[in-house]
């Protein structure tokens, strides 16, 4: 079924991106991400609608559609109008007054939905093409079978707008292998589900993912989020109602997290997050005595160790982090961040780190790591996972993890927590015939507080779990003496070169 979804998205982007003619990605991806919205919404209405009728409720009465979770569409803002307008050439602004008296109607969609439909360079044409796209989807079934349909439209496009944007892309959107990866080692089944830097929402939607694939109620966890982007914070709004997932804890402010925080009491249970990598304009001159430094005081001029702290600050006792950061993060010992590193490490705060291939990130070329720290840690141990070697092109700049990479790795974090911990795990995997734990040289090492204490406190994975086994078996000599006799080899034409050239000036000077 996820395949043909798949399928169907990609065809509707590639049959949108060719109306989007002169307009930018940037700007395309809210008129596009709006209208899938509001097919969405009412395809919803459009069954609740039914639904009612068929009990002999009133249909315009907005209290009905409470009763049932569902937004309450009015009128002129229902698809069958727009449908029956497409062609016309005020279409831009009927849409326009479609998105303003959904959130008229609807407060927790105030100040989220796009009006950019009337604007000059979109012209109806454009516009018509991309209403009778989404119009021959077809939807049958009941609001949760539209819903899944183009709750995957949604983040499919989201992604490949992304793509399109390159650097731009990446400040709302993390791509969805490493979300499932983050997503995968964490499970998070039941609990606070906490991201203060959220972007489009994708850490939720794959949470809310994850619980349906492992026959978990939705109910059992509940998300909270920031982000100080309001454009970004939209994006984050239509996906989660997509998604049917309750996002009044998903908070905007311009300040951001560390000056504002939207959610100074939560104790979450999980933290997910993709904050800025190695961000210098962070405030950190009007923050160096703040509440949440308890491991020391982050440098003015990078935010990796106050994001590190900030998630700590918002951990449950028994809660756990997941979160990506350049990986300079492991060694960097500027601004006292070596410090605040070894106090973490001393603290047995730090459960595992992952070092990730190059290039999955749109935005950065940095090479990044996964962070994955614990409050009711018990071992002395910090597991290593070099994953540099996984993942596979999908173009020139751009790498994924495979579902197969995604499964080794968090298996091997699962089957680690199960050896540390024998008696009791909440663990997903651990219920499977998982193999035991072993450390793979070249791959995964369970390394004691005191290794990394000989080590200097740093945390790079590769220091830790050695060169693999066929790397080991290279034969210095041999290819010593293959390269000297190359390097002579080459030497010796160029003094016969030199010779030739040398010769050949004599000639002209005669």
């Amino acid at each position: 079924m996820a395949h043909s979804y798949k399928t169907l998205a990609q065809t509707l982007f590639k049959s949108a991106d060719k109306l989007r003619k002169n307009i930018d990605a940037a700007e395309y991806k809210h008129i596009v991400l709006g209208l899938v919205f509001l097919k969405y919404i009412s395809d919803s209405f459009q069954a609740t609608f039914e639904r009612v009728q068929s009990e002999g409720g009133d249909t315009e009465d907005k209290d009905e559609y409470l009763a049932y979770n569902a937004f309450f569409v009015p009128t002129k803002a229902r698809w069958g109008y727009i449908m029956e307008n497409a062609k016309q050439s005020n279409i831009g602004s009927l849409l326009d007054n479609a998105m303003q008296t959904i959130e008229q109607e609807n407060p927790s969609l105030k100040g989220v939905l796009p009006k950019v439909y009337a604007k000059e360079n979109l012209d109806s044409i454009c516009l018509g093409g991309l209403i009778d796209l989404l119009s021959n989807l077809s939807l049958q079934g009941d609001s949760t079978q539209s819903s899944d349909i183009l709750g995957h439209i949604f983040e499919y496009f989201l992604g490949e707008f992304a793509l399109s944007e390159g650097k731009k892309g990446g400040q709302f959107y993390t791509p969805k292998s490493v979300v499932e990866l983050l997503i995968a080692m964490l499970e998070p089944y039941k609990g606070r589900v906490f991201d203060p830097c959220c972007g489009s929402g994708g850490m939720f939607v794959q949470s809310e993912l994850f619980v349906q694939s492992h026959q978990g109620s939705i109910d059992d966890i509940s998300i909270y989020g920031q982000e100080s982007n309001q454009t970004t914070w939209r994006l984050a709004k239509m996906n989660l109602a997509i998604r049917q997932i309750d996002s009044s804890q998903v908070k905007w402010n311009s300040e951001g997290s560390f000056l504002n925080d939207a959610h100074k009491d939560l104790k979450a249970d999980f933290v997910i997050a993709n904050p800025p990598f190695n961000d210098s304009d962070y405030s950190g001159e009007l923050l160096k005595l703040d509440g949440r430094w308890k491991f020391g005081t982050p440098p003015t001029t990078n935010a990796n160790y106050a994001w590190i702290q900030h998630f700590l600050y918002h951990l449950a006792p028994k809660g756990v982090a997941g979160f990506v950061l350049a990986k300079g993060s492991l060694t960097s010992n500027t601004g006292g961040e070596g410090e605040i590193r070894k106090n973490l490490i001393e603290s047995n705060l730090i459960d595992c780190i992952v070092n990730l291939p190059a290039k999955l990130f749109l935005n950065t070329q940095i090479p990044a790591c996964l962070w994955f720290m614990r409050r009711s840690k018990t071992n002395k141990e910090i597991l290593f996972i070099d994953a540099r070697n996984c993942g596979e092109l999908i173009n020139r700049k751009n790498r994924i993890l495979t579902q197969e990479d995604i499964q080794r790795i968090s298996q091997t974090y699962h089957a680690w927590q199960k050896a540390q911990n024998p008696q009791g795990t909440d663990f997903a995997d651990s219920k499977e015939s998982t193999p035991p734990y072993a450390d793979i040289k070249g791959f995964c090492k369970s390394a004691s507080l005191q290794e990394v204490a000989a080590l200097g406190y740093t945390l790079t994975p590769g220091r830790f779990v050695g060169l693999e086994e066929s790397e080991e078996d290279f034969d210095f000599e041999t290819e010593f003496t293959r390269l000297k006799e190359e390097l002579q080899s080459q030497m010796q034409e160029e003094e016969a070169l030199n010779k030739r050239i040398l010769a050949n000036l004599a000639l002209i000077e005669k």
